[in-house]
């Protein structure tokens, strides 16, 4: 009988997954005689599975139903819909964040599980050894081993309690059994964070699908005020065709586009009344104060002045540095701004309050949203797939504007892998190209959104 349950625990270490296989899946890995006719238990799993797809159904259209109501209540009230926006968006980047982590979590525990497969597997011999002189020293056979990595365990420990195991034995068993005690702990770990990734998954997919739902609106209610849009986006595509490089093109738009226009003297207006404002107070104590100016949602121009907002910034996206500015940009040049590896169709948002002056495809930049900050401040983001705002619109700090795509949509110039999203973000005063370092908040906690 030994040697039976000794194959057996060895198949149980060796195999690809430790949970092993029961007797019927070894019977089911048999030829099945073949059949004329689809059982009974094939056909009521058949609909049960019908049944389950018509309640999923059912669920999102209900889901998708009250979604619209919510809209519609929203009406034209512009804060409620910034509302919504930027705390939807947030949620957004917040479970892609957490979904991050947990990935990085769960290459970690599978690294470990793999190691500790691979350190068992070596020491088969040893494991047999240690059973068979388990099994001699006992006065009754141990417990029946099944192929789990529990269940040696368990056979292991009641082996143990014999009393009848001599010291070097049993350390070599307790050091065994503390292995596969770790081994069932760390697949526990593992479950459950691949539990905890598909719901944050299900959860960032409602989200989005509520956010999409909530920039239609958004861009329906300015397409309502602004009847020319199309026409501007159009002749903004055939301006920006007669300039070689980005200054070029912000000027082209602030003067020749009468939505780009407007918005640039707007942000001109801003700046002057925020200068004026900081004639009459101290500028610390007016930075200081910045984090609860952005909390109103139903502003039209700048919480504060961009000058003053240092430190206060969030990052435009999830997503790793890749590039920083002044640093090479690959091809002999120096970086003008900073790169961010994302991940595909992440959400951008904005990193400052704006008015949108560019919207489109630009030469190597691909997709290229421009923003006028005001005080000869203005933003440009780069690389996404899609644009979701428009010229002449203001946006709020944290606002969704933009989605990646699956791949770069940048030229190599501005990436380092031709094959995952890159975000290029350079920020301007009067024309030229400045480090945005000082204006990113230094943690979570410091961001404003909005």
């Amino acid at each position: 009988m030994r040697a039976p349950v000794l194959n057996l625990l060895i198949a149980s270490l060796a195999g690809a997954d430790l949970a092993g296989t029961s007797l019927a899946q070894a019977q089911t890995a048999a030829p099945a005689p073949q059949t004329a006719a689809v059982s009974p238990d094939a056909i009521k799993q058949r609909e049960q599975e019908l049944e389950a797809a018509r309640a999923r159904q059912k669920s999102a259209e209900e889901a998708q139903a009250k979604l619209k109501a919510e809209i519609t209540a929203l009406g034209q009230d512009r804060t409620q819909l910034n509302q919504q926006l930027i705390d939807t968006a947030t949620n957004v980047r917040t479970v892609e964040t957490k979904i991050d982590e947990t990935e990085a979590r769960l290459k970690t525990l599978n690294g470990r599980e793999q190691q500790m497969r691979s350190s068992l597997d070596s020491r088969r011999a040893d494991i047999v050894e240690v059973l068979a002189a388990l099994q001699r020293a006992g006065r009754r056979t141990p417990p029946a081993l099944l192929v789990r990595p529990e269940d040696a365990l368990q056979s292991l420990r009641t082996a143990m309690l014999l009393g009848a195991v001599v010291p070097e034995l049993r350390g070599r068993a307790e050091r065994i059994a503390g292995e596969l005690g770790e081994l069932v702990a760390l697949r526990k770990n593992i479950a459950s964070e691949r539990d905890q990734l598909a719901a944050d998954r299900d959860k960032v997919r409602s989200d989005q699908t509520r956010l999409t739902a909530l920039i239609d609106e958004r861009q329906r209610q300015q397409a309502a005020r602004e009847k020319d849009l199309d026409a501007e986006s159009s002749r903004a595509i055939a301006l920006s065709r007669q300039v070689g490089d980005l200054q070029g093109l912000i000027t082209k738009m602030e003067q020749d586009l009468q939505s780009a226009a407007k918005a640039a003297e707007k942000a001109a207006e801003a700046a002057r009344q925020a200068e004026a404002k900081l004639a009459a107070a101290n500028a610390a104590a007016s930075a200081k104060s910045g984090p609860a100016a952005f909390k109103d949602r139903s502003r039209t121009t700048p919480a504060i002045a961009f000058a003053s907002a240092k430190g206060l910034l969030p990052l435009p996206v999830n997503g790793n540095k890749i590039r920083d500015f002044g640093g090479s940009d690959g091809v002999g040049g120096v970086q003008k701004g900073i790169s961010l590896a994302t991940k595909p169709g992440s959400q951008v948002t904005t990193p400052c309050d704006g008015w949108v002056v560019y919207a489109g495809p630009f030469r190597s930049y691909g997709q290229l949203l421009i923003l006028n900050a005001g005080g000869g401040y203005h933003v440009l983001i780069a690389g996404m797939e899609r644009i979701s705002v428009n010229i002449g619109q203001f946006v709020l700090t944290g606002e969704p504007v933009a989605t990646m795509g699956s791949t770069s949509q940048v030229a190599s110039i501005l990436a380092t892998n031709a094959s995952q999203p890159v975000l290029y973000v350079e920020f301007r005063k009067d024309g030229t190209p400045i480090d945005p370092g000082p204006w990113w908040a230094a943690n979570e906690g410091e961001k404003v959104r909005g």
